[in-house]
C-alpha cells in the first residue's frame, strides 16, 4: 500500500507498535499497584472486633497484678490514736503522695507492656484494636484501684483505733488522693507507646513502581492524520 498525494509517493508507515516504555500500554500481567483489599493480612470488620474485645477483656484482668502490686509496694501512713480522735504520727510524712505515685508509675510500667504486647500480637490489627486496647487499659486502672482498697487496711479507721489501743500505730487504708490522674496513666500511656511502636514498625502501604511508566515514547506516530509529513522512500519519488 501506499500512499499517493498527486506529486509524491511513498509508502504509509506500519501502525505504530508500542514501545516498551509506551505510557499508554497496559501492565504486564501479575503487576499492582496496590494490595488487594481483601487480602489476608488485613483483617475484616468481624475479626478485627473479636480482636479488639479479646484484648480489652484481657488488659482488664491485667489490672489485678497492678492492684497487687500497688497494695504490695506502696507506703503506708501510720495514725495514731489517743481515745479521743485519730491522727497521723507523722504529719509531715510524704506517704499519702507516695500511694499516688507508686500507682502512677506502676500504670504507666503497665501501659508500656500491654502497648508492646497488643502492637507485637497484632501488628496490623486496625483502629478497633486500638480502641479495645485504650478501652482495657482504663477498665485495669478501676479495678487495680478497687482491688488495692478492697485488700488494705480497712478503710473503718475507728474501729480499727479501738482495735489498735490508745497510742498504738496502725495502718491508714489505702486510697488515692488524684484519682483520675491515677486512672488515666494506663490509657495514656498504652496509648503513646502503641502509636510510637506503630509509626516505627508497622506495616507500610505498596509503593506503585513508577519505573515502568516512566520511560520516553519512542517514534513518531506516523501515519495518516497524525500530522508528520510524510519522508520519501530510499532513491526518491516520482510523480503519479
Amino acid at each position: 500500500m501506499a500512499w499517493h498525494d498527486g506529486t509524491v509517493t511513498a509508502p504509509l508507515t506500519p501502525p505504530h507498535q508500542p514501545g516498551p516504555h509506551d505510557p499508554w500500554q497496559a501492565p504486564p500481567s501479575g503487576s499492582h499497584l496496590a494490595t488487594s483489599p481483601g487480602a489476608p493480612d488485613d483483617p475484616d470488620t468481624a475479626t478485627e472486633l473479636r480482636q479488639a474485645a479479646v484484648v480489652a477483656v484481657l488488659v482488664a484482668i491485667s489490672g489485678i497484678a497492678l492492684g497487687l502490686l500497688w497494695l504490695w509496694l506502696a507506703p503506708r501512713v501510720p495514725l495514731v490514736s489517743d481515745d479521743t480522735a485519730v491522727f497521723l504520727k507523722n504529719s509531715e510524712g510524704e506517704e499519702a503522695i507516695g500511694a499516688d505515685g507508686t500507682f502512677v508509675l506502676l500504670a504507666i510500667g503497665f501501659g508500656v507492656l500491654s502497648a508492646a504486647l497488643v502492637f507485637w500480637r497484632l501488628r496490623r490489627g486496625g483502629v478497633l484494636v486500638v480502641v479495645g486496647l485504650a478501652l482495657g487499659a482504663l477498665l485495669a486502672s478501676l479495678i487495680a484501684w478497687r482491688v488495692g482498697i478492697w485488700l488494705g487496711p480497712s478503710s473503718d479507721v475507728v474501729g480499727r483505733a479501738r482495735e489498735a489501743g490508745q497510742g498504738v500505730t496502725f495502718d491508714a487504708p489505702l486510697e488515692l488522693h488524684t484519682v483520675w490522674v491515677a486512672v488515666l496513666a494506663w490509657p495514656f500511656a498504652a496509648m503513646g507507646i502503641h502509636l510510637l511502636l506503630t509509626a516505627a514498625f508497622g506495616p507500610r502501604d505498596v509503593e506503585p513502581d513508577w519505573s515502568y511508566y516512566q520511560g520516553p515514547v519512542q517514534g513518531p506516530l506516523a501515519g495518516p492524520g497524525s500530522g508528520a509529513a510524510p519522508s520519501s522512500p530510499a532513491g526518491g519519488a516520482g510523480p503519479g
